[in-house]
Parts: C-alpha cells; sequence; structure tokens
C-alpha cells in the first residue's frame, strides 16, 4: 500500500470522535440501549414518568422559566422560611400552586392517553400516515397544554416577590454565582457558609 494512502487512512481514522472507537455493533449493552423498555405498559413513558404526571409534578417542563429568573410556587414554598416569605406571599403562592396541581393532572392524564393510544397503534395493525398524524398531534397538543399550565404559573411569581428574595432564591437553588461569596441579607453569615458548602 503507497505511504500516502496509509497517511490518508491515519488522518481519516484519527478525526473520528472518539465515542465511534467504544461504539459495539451488534454485541453487548451499546447496541440495545432501549433493551427492557419494551415490557412498559406505554412505551415512550416509564412508570416513573406516569406517576410524575398523575401527581401534577413539574416533569422539567418549566426550566425555561426557572432557570430564567422565574421562581417556582412549589419551590418557594419549600424554601418559605430561607427566603422570609409573609403570610400573605405564602397563600398567594400556596393557591397559585394548587391551581396548578390540579390543572396539570388533568393535562397529565390526557397526555398519558394521548402517549398510550400513540403506543398501542404500533403494538396492533401500524397506523397509516393520517392516523399517526392526528395521534402525534393529540400527544403534542396534551404536552403543550401541561408545558403550559407549568410555565404559566412560574410568571405568576416574580411579582409577588422582593428582588432579594428572588436573589436569594437563585442562590439557594443553585442557579447564581458563586453563594459563597456573597451571604444575602438577612442571613446569619456562618450558618448561610455551612448551609452552602463553603470553606
Amino acid at each position: 500500500m503507497p505511504v500516502g494512502l496509509i497517511r490518508t487512512l491515519v488522518l481519516a481514522l484519527s478525526l473520528l470522535p472518539l465515542s465511534a472507537w467504544g461504539q459495539e455493533h451488534g454485541h453487548g449493552k451499546a447496541a440495545a440501549p432501549y433493551a427492557g423498555m419494551q415490557e412498559r405498559q406505554i412505551k415512550s413513558l416509564s412508570d416513573r414518568d406516569v406517576e410524575e404526571l398523575r401527581q401534577g409534578r413539574g416533569w422539567g417542563l418549566a426550566l425555561p422559566a426557572e432557570l430564567n429568573g422565574h421562581p417556582g410556587p412549589v419551590h418557594l414554598l419549600e424554601l418559605k422560611d430561607e427566603l422570609a416569605l409573609t403570610p400573605e406571599q405564602v397563600d398567594t403562592i400556596t393557591q397559585i400552586f394548587e391551581d396548578m396541581k390540579s390543572d396539570a393532572i388533568d393535562a397529565g392524564e390526557r397526555l398519558i392517553s394521548a402517549e398510550a393510544a400513540l403506543s398501542d397503534a404500533f403494538a396492533g395493525k401500524s397506523p397509516d400516515t393520517k392516523r399517526l398524524r392526528e395521534l402525534l398531534a393529540d400527544a403534542a397538543q396534551a404536552r403543550a397544554e401541561l408545558r403550559f399550565i407549568h410555565l404559566s404559573r412560574h410568571l405568576s411569581t416574580p411579582a409577588l416577590l422582593s428582588q432579594d428574595q428572588i436573589e436569594t432564591y437563585s442562590l439557594l437553588r443553585g442557579y447564581a454565582s458563586d453563594p459563597c461569596s456573597a451571604v444575602p441579607e438577612g442571613h446569619n453569615p456562618e450558618m448561610w457558609r455551612r448551609h452552602n458548602g463553603c470553606e
């Protein structure tokens, strides 16, 4: 084999991503990342997913709000003491949470049903493309509604809070810069540093 061709092959192989070298083709776990999922009742949802949806939990759907300074009602209530929420704030946030949870449970059930219908369609006779589009539209609409419910409640919280409470929330949730560099007003510096693992 000519030296130039060997160099070209070596160069080409060296440019492959490292993950390509570790791939297994037909043998072992890398070839079966979904093994076991075929036992799920709804193939696209784990038992934990279904439980989260049935409990009205966030399921990570509100991350664009949560990570951009719009606190979630659940976490605000969990941190009410650290944030020094007033009784009025707690009452209002509790109502937002209860409304959100009720709406999210209903929407979660619609999403579960839509995903179950999609899974069932493939378990029987394969759906035609028209039916597939209908099933996908139903699932997408249910998911969008559920996401709206969670995100819209995050829109409600900033107006109820002081800027200091929002900043403290971000620190406590680990979204802000180093919590060890600044102790929020009203917090015991020693306890704050201990709580946040500062040296």
